[in-house]
């Protein structure tokens, strides 16, 4: 698989990448919903991203995508150029999202580093970690701009 963006079809239903194209799902629909049935709910959970900081703790990261979700702009990402490393209960993905951020008619291409870890529940795998970073400071400093408007 070459791009997870939330439109897959036919993935195994209990495979890391069906879990993984869930999200983008959610997230690319603007669905939070969604995405915090993708997400683990608990204190444990971590996200650290460029403009929102470290999140900790399901509350926190709801949050983030509460203003996200619910704000000016549109993002849209696809998880691409990723590797997958998986044991018994756990795997994480590691990888680049390529996409847009667009805000006021002004349109950022986002190349972002991700990571994402999941583990297994009884209910399915569920994210508990996420990581993205941003190596190009001029992209970094343009993607700052734009979010704070």
């Amino acid at each position: 698989m070459t791009e997870i963006n939330g439109t897959e079809t036919h993935l195994p239903p209990a495979s890391p990448e069906a879990a993984l194209s869930a999200f983008y799902k959610g997230f690319n629909g603007r669905d939070l919903a969604a995405v915090e049935a993708n997400w683990l709910a608990t204190d444990a959970a971590a996200m650290s991203n460029p403009v929102g900081g470290v999140m900790r703790g399901w509350d926190q990261i709801r949050g983030v995508y509460q203003r996200i979700f619910g704000g000016p702009a549109t993002v849209w990402v696809a998880f691409h150029d990723f590797t997958i490393h998986q044991t018994d209960g756990m795997f994480c993905a590691v990888g680049r999202e390529r996409g847009t951020f667009t805000r006021d008619g002004a349109t950022v291409h986002l190349k972002i580093r991700t990571s994402r870890v999941f583990v297994m529940t009884p209910d399915g795998w569920r994210q508990l970690h996420h990581h993205g970073s941003i190596d190009d400071p001029e992209l970094l400093a343009r993607y700052q701009m734009a979010v704070r408007g």
